[in-house]
């Protein structure tokens, strides 16, 4: 185990931190969505942090009536994000507006635990995966969803769309399989069954519209190619819990990180026969949210339900960006 350079660490009292992202506008800006009572029962809170020099400071704060589980930025506009909630709605918020939501859409009849807006700034459109086994398409403009797509036979854990691909994007399910979707037919073209376990999360490589990676229950990462889904490519072991989040780099093809409930977070080269970089074990209890920036060279936030958020950039990352200023 090493030691990350620079460790900043914003305590989020009586929360416990679900997901976080740091913005695509302002490098100093990182959005965390928190719960109270672990996610269980209570209220939940958008925390909206401002990086500075020496440390961490508040910007913004939101509440909600329920738990809040995934948060995204807006593509589009710099102060517009939206949250997924144990109510089954979805939150559009402004960090320049009201202390109240812009807009609320209520249709999944379960808790919605993943949320993601889609870098096709064109399409301007959101997907939410829910509990209810319902996925579905919003465009935040119009009040009613857009579509909703069915075929997982479980709780959906994680939703993400192509960086590369307009109109696609994967899911992740409890009921084992990644599933790849085209809005434009409202079907999953590709059904991998990717572990013989609930499947917590996905994301895409930045760098290859053909390679994904997913993290499971059963404490592995596999990462798989569309082109030829009989098998992983890559399938990374060290985590010794559930793995509740995994990222690839946007700086690096084939670095990607992790973070479990075995309260650690994983840094791998999958270019690389020992693919594990680095372990950190920086937190106290379950590590649920991770993020990469895009604006600084290896920088990294991650929250837990230990109430903390912590940005940082890993020894690992130091060594291969000398010159990046934390």
């Amino acid at each position: 185990m090493t030691d990350a350079a620079l460790i900043k660490t914003f305590r989020v009292l009586a929360r416990h931190g679900y997901a976080v992202e740091i913005s695509p506008y302002f490098p100093s800006r990182v959005a965390c969505a928190t719960s109270q009572y672990y996610g269980i029962a209570g209220c939940g809170t958008l925390v909206v942090l401002e990086q500075t020099e020496t440390g961490i400071n508040l910007f913004r704060s939101f509440d909600w009536n329920d738990s809040l589980f995934d948060v995204t930025w807006s593509e589009n506009n710099e102060h517009v994000l939206v949250t997924g909630s144990g109510d089954g709605s979805l939150q559009i918020w402004d960090t320049a507006g009201p202390s109240g939501p812009l807009q609320v859409f209520k249709e999944h009849t379960q808790e919605v635990y993943c949320v993601d807006w889609s870098q096709t700034r064109e399409e301007n459109l959101v997907v939410s995966g829910s509990w209810d086994q319902t996925i579905k398409v919003w465009d935040p403009l119009v009040k009613d969803s857009v579509s909703t797509l069915r075929g997982h036979e479980s709780v959906i854990y994680s939703t993400i769309w192509s960086p590369h691909i307009p109109g696609c994007f994967a899911s992740a399910s409890g009921d084992h399989t990644l599933r790849i979707w085209d809005i434009k037919t409202g079907r999953a073209n590709i059904i991998i069954p990717a572990h013989q376990a609930e499947i917590l999360t996905c994301d895409w490589n930045k760098y290859d519209q053909n390679l994904l990676v997913t993290g499971a229950v059963d404490c592995t990462l596999r990462c798989w190619d569309l082109r030829n889904i009989r098998q992983p490519v890559h399938q990374l072991a060290g985590h010794s819990y559930a793995i509740r989040r995994v990222k690839f780099s946007p700086f690096h093809a084939t670095i990607l990180a992790s973070c479990s409930y075995d309260f650690c977070v994983r840094f791998w080269d999958i270019s690389k026969p020992d693919s594990v970089l680095e372990t950190l074990e920086h937190h106290t209890e379950f590590v649920c949210g991770l993020d990469f920036s895009i604006h600084i060279p290896g920088q990294v936030a991650d929250c837990a339900w230990d109430e903390t958020v912590k940005i940082y950039i890993p020894s690992c990352l130091t060594v291969l960006h000398p010159d990046c200023e934390d």
